[in-house]
């Protein structure tokens, strides 16, 4: 019944993407840019493989999983020949030897620790895994990530670490229901991440700015993101099933 449940939704991913294609375009010509500057992540936290490929099939090139243990367990399922899959979702240290190698990115890099922790596990794998430093954009104690006033430096010290490439900085924004002081908060992320741009370190390439949700996506190619992470504007509500 779950897979005739999610052909059903199809028709309803197909349209989403549309709608929200259309959206990026919109935003991302205000914003004095064209479409292709900003790329639609996927993000397929609760959802199957057979909705995720889907999407795939649609024409998106990349997901982003919130959990590794939910990402390994759909991996072998997933049509990945053609899509590039991040970690968006906070990373303890015993997790990650597991992730190591098998996602192109982890956003969520929020500790000099854990970053200490890839590093050293990617060297032992023989690999460099590329990274972007988490930003508690807000300074909200329930959120991870360096302060802003923090990140450069922090940014620094980390780009020292074999195994490791920083490609670039993710945020969650605050809930906010005034669109301007949200622009506001995202420009102020666009703003360091040029400020880090310009200091020409090595081992950092300021490639990625992972900014918006399904929420506030819009807001964000406003304030100058180049990534925007969709999940449940493309899949509809997220599914929570009982473990038991």
């Amino acid at each position: 019944m779950e897979k005739l449940s999610d052909e059903f939704r199809f028709s309803d991913i197909e349209e989403n993407l549309k709608v929200i294609g259309e959206n990026i375009a919109d935003a991302a010509v205000k914003s004095g840019r064209s479409e292709k500057d900003v790329h639609l992540m996927a993000v397929t936290k609760t959802v199957n493989a057979i909705r995720i490929n889907h999407a795939i099939d649609c024409g998106v090139n990349l997901i982003g999983e919130n959990r590794v243990q939910e990402f390994l367990g759909k991996e072998a399922d997933l049509h990945l020949e053609n899509c590039n899959a991040h970690l968006i979702g906070h990373l303890q240290s015993n997790k990650v030897k597991q992730i190591i190698g098998k996602v192109d990115v982890i956003q969520s890099v929020d500790t000099l620790s854990i970053a200490n922790e890839i590093g050293k596990r990617a060297v032992n794998g023989g690999l460099n895994q590329k990274i972007l430093l988490e930003v508690n954009v807000g300074n909200e104690d329930s959120k991870f990530g360096f302060n802003l006033d923090e990140v450069e430096e922090r940014c620094a010290e980390i780009a020292e670490i074999e195994g490791i490439s920083v490609c670039g900085l993710m945020c969650v924004a605050p809930i906010c229901d005034d669109k301007a002081a949200l622009i506001k908060i995202f420009q102020n992320m666009y703003n360091k991440f040029i400020d880090i741009d310009g200091q020409k370190m090595d081992n950092v390439s300021m490639s990625i700015l992972s900014m918006g949700m399904s929420g506030d996506y819009e807001q964000a190619i406003l304030g100058g993101a180049n990534l925007v992470r969709v999940g449940s504007a493309i899949f509809g509500p997220r599914i929570y099933r009982d473990k038991h």
